[in-house]
């Protein structure tokens, strides 16, 4: 494969991935998550219990302290907040 041919497949690549987030998550006050929901602009966030979070720059972005009222974007509610691998039981 020539090297033109390799290093587009490589950026391919590399882009792909980083459409996914990775498994780490990084949790922020109050004021440092709606600043960054006001930088990110996410399209939904999503909570369960109170635990908003959304991914951002490959992370997972979450905070415990927010009202879904004051984040100004669509909040999903969902069942589960985990980090672990999905297995089916």
């Amino acid at each position: 494969m020539p090297t033109v041919m390799c290093l587009a497949y490589g950026a391919a690549i590399a882009a792909e991935e980083a459409r996914y987030p990775s498994s780490y998550r990084v949790k922020f006050r109050r004021d440092q998550f709606l600043e960054l929901i006001r930088i990110a602009q996410p399209k939904r966030v999503y909570r369960v219990k109170n635990v908003h979070f959304f991914a951002f720059d490959g992370f997972v972005m979450y905070c415990q302290d927010c009202t879904d009222a004051e984040l100004g974007v669509r909040v999903v509610e969902a069942v589960e907040f985990s980090n672990d691998a999905w297995k089916k039981a």
